[in-house]
């Protein structure tokens, strides 16, 4: 309950409603007017929030779920987090499936906060028993009195967007909003928010983000599941090497993809122009916005909203390590000199 001195009664009644902030300069040189839809402003500090309370609410008004029961799911981190976070408040335990992409980060909040957590193999097939979907079945099978989240394939993922985020992009935007860019990986965040905007108005343009070595992009357009289209790559959260159910690939009008290395540069940029400390799908996000400028996708009054899905202090290991950035070769002599602030005095 939010009381009006602004008590709360717990963490869980800070999920939502997250600012809307426009871009002044990241995109300055672009037609139309461009705002960040910045949700490491939830408690968890990602969207996967949203889901987290709404899917374990309606198990619990179900009967599903019992104080004492086990919550089991697969994640690359933030939905972990946010279900840890949940799990905390609610009296819950939590297990958690993890690819071995997520950065180290990700994995010792998520201990931190309780979670008992399992990493598996990120570059194995979906049907492989080590993959982190797999372990999550499997822990699901063998723990009693459990539930598996399941968010890849739950339309509560999609619901619980359309009944928040859209809304709330909505009324920010007074119905104003002509495009909506988001990242997609399960899918939920894009289809619940595009699902209500375009009951709204069916003209708002709909803009996934898919990574190179994804999926997505192609069965959006064929309907084909292309294994030919899956190779390694190293964005975590975005993209994915099967179809989920939970994503509404019809009020979607269309996929781009964006590199590794030109997302990791973009986030940082987010920083550097807007002061904003964004995660990697974050800087996905923005590059597509680059790209789809650069190809005169926008027009002057349009009004475009981009969501910034969670908080770059999940991504110190990666994108904000110079370290990192070079072992993967992501500095080239452009980019090396941005990365050179700090200065030794002795």
């Amino acid at each position: 309950m939010k009381h009006k001195n602004k008590v709360f009664d717990n963490v869980l009644d800070l999920i939502g409603q997250t600012p809307l902030i426009k871009l002044n300069k990241i995109a300055s040189e672009f037609k139309g007017n461009f705002f960040a839809k910045v949700e490491s402003f939830n408690p968890g500090h990602s969207s996967k929030d949203r889901i987290a309370l709404y899917i374990i609410e309606q198990a619990e008004k179900k009967g599903i779920l019992s104080p004492g029961d086990t919550i089991i799911e697969t994640t690359s981190g933030n939905t972990g987090f946010s279900i840890a976070m949940v799990s905390i408040i609610k009296g819950y335990d939590c297990v958690l499936a993890v690819s071995s992409k997520s950065s180290a980060d990700k994995i010792d909040m998520l201990k931190t906060m309780g979670a008992k957590v399992y990493v598996c193999p990120a570059h194995v097939s979906a049907d492989d028993p080590r993959s982190y979907y797999q372990v999550a079945k499997r822990l699901h099978e063998e723990i009693k009195g459990s539930v598996y989240i399941n968010q890849y394939f739950n339309e509560l993922n999609i619901d619980a967007h359309y009944k928040s985020t859209g809304p709330e992009i909505w009324k920010q935007t007074e119905g104003k909003i002509t495009h909506l860019v988001a990242c997609s990986g399960t899918g939920g965040t894009i289809s619940g928010t595009a699902r209500y905007l375009k009951e709204q108005n069916p003209n708002v343009r709909v803009i996934g983000v898919d990574a190179f070595g994804s999926v997505i992009k192609k069965y959006h357009e064929t309907r084909e599941f292309d294994e030919k289209e899956i190779y390694p790559y190293r964005i975590e959260g975005l993209g994915k090497n099967l179809i989920p159910t939970a994503t509404d690939f019809d009020v979607v009008d269309e996929f781009v993809k964006v590199t590794d290395e030109e997302s990791a540069h973009t986030a940082r940029l987010i920083a550097r122009s807007e002061g904003m400390f964004v995660g990697y799908t974050s800087g996905a996000a923005m590059q597509a916005i680059m790209q789809l400028g650069e190809q005169g996708e926008f027009k002057k009054d349009d009004n475009i909203v981009i969501i910034f899905p969670d908080h770059g202090s999940r991504y110190m290991s990666k994108v904000y390590s110079d370290k990192w950035m070079n072992e993967q070769g992501f500095f080239d002599s452009k980019n090396e000199a941005a990365a050179q602030k700090i200065q030794y005095i002795k």
